[in-house]
């Protein structure tokens, strides 16, 4: 089987309007990377006529295989068929399956159908109809121009109905399909983006199959590697070749695997550990804790934060010295070191970690904006305290204390 080219035609003006998001295009690209067919472009279009038959002329030009969702509801804003019907010039028929469906559906739940719902009925003159097990409009499949034309309701639960039950066994049968894509992320911290592909510059420019994407986050890089073979233990053999290459250069900056996040990653590792661990905070008011109760199991090892914003605070929830504050300010190594011993001492954990800094909007102690000290005290009261200078707003300088504390929390937990 050649390579097929497919695309993604999302209709809706609520999705540029950014009131729903668009959750079908990625769930139908992962679909059909799992039957080997490799998605080119995704778009968007609202209910307007000109515009989706301006994107129906580009996709069925440059694809083999369109997928388009939405518009095929019983509204006069409800256009896609129109639309195709328009370029494509194919006759509009009534189903009538879809409109028995439709009259016992109306029927059976008391209600009256208007007029208007009929039109969920209309399908293309020799396409093929696919059943919606889950809703009334059904999923249509045309042959037009040397290019398969895919029409499914925009209601994710309709359109995964379709998607399963009826459009990736057709696909299979008539395609031949015997190709799968596979992926796997691979997540780093404490590297920098372009160092990253500095480091790895030979085989991303020697990258064929599996290929090699950077993809950059706050405070840290992926690299998405994706193979396409005959089925999946080949295309995992392939990714893990590469993988092991990746490893051998910037192995030491890796954490985790796909889904998983740099607090899931210090969650395990203190588990595993059989640590435990208190925060005491100050410029970011609780964000770590917020970040690591939001693990599940959360309780097995975090004994809990102290907010101290104040230095009265400090001194009467941690116990801290009114001299040693009096003598280094709040904004110092002194004072974080300090919070971070006393909070393991107060929650009697095994590790404590300490946030105390300047997030503005104006400097404090003498420091400029985005000052920040963050100290770990282990269980044998040793520190690890490191000093930053964060660009950025009040919330981005505390976004990036909080994702610098688990980055330091890895280094110092893993293996």
């Amino acid at each position: 089987m050649t390579e097929v080219k497919a695309e993604l035609i999302s209709v809706g003006t609520e999705l540029l309007l950014g009131q729903i998001v668009n959750t079908n295009a990625a769930w139908i690209s992962e679909q059909l990377a799992d039957k080997g067919i490799s998605v080119y472009y995704h778009s968007a279009v609202g209910d307007n006529f000109n515009r989706l038959a301006d994107v129906f002329r580009e996709a069925g030009k440059r694809s083999d295989l369109v997928f388009i969702t939405g518009g095929l509801g019983p509204t006069e804003d409800d256009l896609t068929r129109e639309a195709f019907q328009h370029i494509s010039g194919l006759e509009i028929i009534e189903d009538q399956d879809t409109l028995n469906k439709m009259e016992a559906f109306f029927i059976k739940n008391s209600r009256m159908m208007t007029p208007n719902n009929r039109k969920q009925a209309h399908v293309f003159k020799g396409s093929k109809v696919l059943y919606n097990s889950v809703g009334i409009a059904p999923g249509i499949i045309v042959d037009y121009n040397q290019t398969l034309w895919v029409f499914m309701p925009g209601v994710p639960r309709e359109m995964k109905a379709i998607m399963t039950e009826g459009v990736l066994p057709f696909l299979t049968d008539t395609l031949a399909l015997n190709t799968v894509i596979r992926s796997r992320m691979l997540h780093f911290i404490g590297i920098g983006e372009s160092q990253l592909e500095h480091e790895l510059r030979d085989l991303i420019s020697s990258q064929t199959n599996p290929t090699i994407a950077p993809l950059a986050s706050e405070g840290e890089v992926a690299l998405r590697l994706t193979a396409k073979a005959e089925n999946n233990q080949e295309a995992e053999q392939l990714i893990d070749k590469i993988e092991l290459k990746i490893k051998e250069q910037v192995g030491q900056y890796l954490y985790g695997y796909d889904n998983i996040g740099i607090e899931k990653k210090v969650f395990e590792l203190l588990k595993q550990k059989q640590l435990t661990i208190a925060s005491a905070e100050s410029l970011t008011g609780g964000a770590f804790a917020s970040k690591v109760v939001d693990q599940g199991g959360a309780s097995a090892i975090f004994n809990g934060a102290a907010v101290v914003y104040q230095p009265f605070s400090k001194i009467s929830a941690l116990n801290m010295s009114d001299e040693l504050i009096t003598a280094y300010g709040t904004v110092s190594k002194q004072c974080a070191e300090a919070m971070a011993l006393q909070v393991k001492k107060v929650y009697q954990s095994k590790l404590g970690i300490s946030f105390t800094g300047v997030a503005g909007p104006e400097e404090m102690e003498n420091q400029p904006v985005g000052t920040v000290y963050i100290s770990i005290c282990d269980a044998s009261d040793q520190h690890y305290t490191e000093k930053f200078q964060f660009n950025g707003d009040r919330q981005a300088i505390r976004n990036r204390a909080v994702k610098k504390a688990f980055e330091l929390l890895f280094y110092h937990l893993k293996p």
